[in-house]
């Protein structure tokens, strides 16, 4: 599903944004005093290279009066050794500067992804609910790769070629005003071409970033329910559409690229032509009686014309570069400044010692303002109790538990816990209250172990045993070459049926006074589940249990069946009082039969 980001696509400013520059430069703010030292050692690199050419006239001054009269060797030597001197330095210094600009620019990402994870754990639900997973990963990796790739090449360079440009100004006009304003003129053209290709780039380098984390979310959507694609014959549809964002993603860069990379080319031209006017210029000073234009100073000029395109240049290729960081870090930023959750800092009251007592009071929800979902839910649920929350699809059975576990805020009316609020609890407290065995399993990378006791510590292999026998998982581990320590993965062999018996364990290890089940029996076959609706049973023994219930008959024993329609309570009572009423439930049970001979 496109996020609220891509979507906005269409308003979305394609204009230079200085702002989420400026923002990613606070972030470098720790690092000051490193990036002053870099820019020290930038100025001084930049100095020793402007230096160099008036050093070189005079070297070529020295020889061509040295032809007639013999040439000073001693004064030769020693401009030689000190041009050597500050050239090795120029480098020496250039190093440090880029050593010290990587260092600066490896520490602000790694800040930057960290801050960017820690955001993803305070926002919302509702925004992962409504963006794409692809997207948001190309966030993380794409975008914050290429605000990387600019701190470290274009920010320093920026400042070494800033630093050339002024000092090539004041050297050259030092040397000669006229053949100065000569070359500054015909730069002047170059910036003219420079600013309109720049003001028509941006929005191609903007749409790149989002075409890619386009593509980006299409490729995870489909490799992460291949089967289904498979299963639907579906992969040539499948890769029409990959075809189709790839060629969005070509047809950007394309025009993206092809303006930044005219910046360079106009840049060489202007170069040369600044070469053939000094000649020209220059020559005809002379010609016309112009004192201090020597064969030197022309040779100094074609030196300083040459430095002078150097920094125009670097600047043309670190705009496309900016240009692009300037797409990522609108894109990053977005993310980082998204709504969070509430701050719960102020929260102290812990619910400890639970009975299981629950009441929802006039619940009123909807994802969006045109779609209420749930309209008035009110209930009562005793300690102890096992409630079966059954309806038709979309009458907002899982709403009820998304409010259940604060996944989503009600809009109006209260949940209550043993007579508290879910509002005046954090939420890490409310979760620790539950456990929640869901339809769709998740099983990550690493050991059968860690998948068991996941985010539980010192968990005994006589408690594994204990609970993987009681869901029927034993002969299964024992079949393992590792048993428990045997590493779960991507691409490990295990049918569907045995994640769920791995996750419906998870929960049961985790051992929680609230258990809510989402249909948690309904990737296994009849015999497993047989297995496992009896552990159920003996898990929901003293507990307050919410069974949402599309199999009808798998919730004939719940203490209290609410039935659910449009948002409402439209019936409750035990699965036989319901049959007995001939109502919508019996409606809904009946039609779960009707088939059946």
């Amino acid at each position: 599903m496109p996020g609220p980001f891509m979507r906005a696509r269409s308003t979305e400013k394609e204009k230079f944004d200085a702002q989420s520059l400026k923002k990613i430069l606070i972030y470098c703010k720790p690092y000051l005093p490193i990036i002053i030292v870099s820019l020290i050692c930038a100025i001084i690199g930049s100095i020793t290279t402007i230096i160099g050419p008036e050093k070189v006239s005079d070297l070529i001054n020295i020889i061509v009066d040295g032809i007639v009269t013999g040439i000073d060797m001693h004064a030769f030597i020693q401009i030689a050794v000190f041009l050597l001197c500050i050239y090795v330095a120029g480098a020496i210094f250039n190093y440090i500067q880029q050593f010290l600009m990587a260092d600066v620019t490896q520490k602000t990402s790694k800040n930057l992804r960290t801050d960017i994870i820690k955001k993803i754990n305070k926002l919302p639900l509702k925004f992962f609910d409504t963006s794409s997973t692809g997207d948001i990963l190309s966030r993380v990796t794409n975008d914050v790769d290429t605000i990387s790739q600019t701190l470290g090449s274009s920010t320093a360079n920026l400042i070494s070629a800033l630093v050339l440009f002024v000092g090539v100004i004041i050297m050259m006009f030092k040397t000669n005003w006229i053949l100065a304003l000569v070359t500054i003129f015909v730069s002047l053209f170059g910036f003219m071409f420079m600013a309109i290709i720049l003001k028509h780039s941006q929005k191609y380098f903007n749409r790149m970033q989002i075409c890619l984390g386009e593509l980006n979310g299409h490729v995870e959507e489909v490799f992460s329910n291949y089967q289904v694609v498979k299963s639907y014959n579906a992969v040539d549809n499948e890769s029409e559409k990959f075809k189709r964002y790839n060629k969005n993603i070509f047809s950007v860069s394309c025009k993206a690229q092809f303006l930044s990379s005219m910046m360079q080319p106009i840049m060489a031209f202007v170069g040369n032509l600044s070469f053939v006017l000094i000649f020209a210029v220059g020559v005809a000073i002379a010609l016309n009686g112009g004192h201090g234009v020597t064969l030197g100073t022309l040779s100094a000029f074609i030196i300083y014309a040459q430095l002078f395109t150097q920094p125009l240049t670097t600047l043309a290729q670190s705009m496309t570069s900016i240009q692009q960081a300037s797409a990522a870090s609108r894109r990053v930023f977005e993310m980082l400044d998204a709504k969070e959750l509430d701050d719960e800092t102020n929260k102290t009251l812990q619910l400890t010692d639970i009975k299981g007592k629950v009441e929802f009071k006039n619940v009123k929800f909807g994802y969006s303002e045109n779609k209420v979902v749930i309209k008035n839910f009110s209930a009562q649920i005793s300690p102890g109790q096992k409630v079966a929350i059954v309806g038709p699809t979309g009458a907002g059975k899982t709403t009820i538990v998304n409010l259940l576990m604060r996944f989503y805020e009600t809009d109006e009316g209260d949940i209550l816990i043993d007579d508290v609020s879910i509002k005046d609890l954090t939420r890490q407290n409310v979760h620790n209250l539950f456990d929640m065995i869901l339809q769709d399993t998740w099983l990550f990378a690493g050991t059968v172990r860690e998948n068991l006791v996941y985010n539980k510590h010192n968990v005994p292999d006589s408690k594994l045993d204990e609970v993987c026998k009681a869901v029927g998982l034993s002969h299964f581990i024992n079949t393992l070459p590792n048993g428990y320590d045997t590493v779960l993965s991507d691409v490990s062999i295990i049918s569907e049926g045995q994640k769920q018996q791995i996750t419906i364990a998870r929960a049961m290890i985790k051992d929680s006074p609230l258990l809510i089940l989402d249909e948690a029996t309904s990737n296994v076959d009849t015999r497993t589940e047989q297995v496992i609706q009896q552990a159920m049973d003996n898990l929901t023994k003293g507990r307050t249990s919410f069974i949402i219930a599309h199999r009808l008959s798998t919730i004939k024993n719940a203490d209290i069946i609410f039935v659910l329609r449009d948002g409402d309570i439209v019936e409750s009572g035990t699965h036989h009082e319901l049959l007995e009423k001939n109502g919508f439930y019996a409606e809904l049970y009946n039609s779960q039969f009707a088939d059946v001979e």
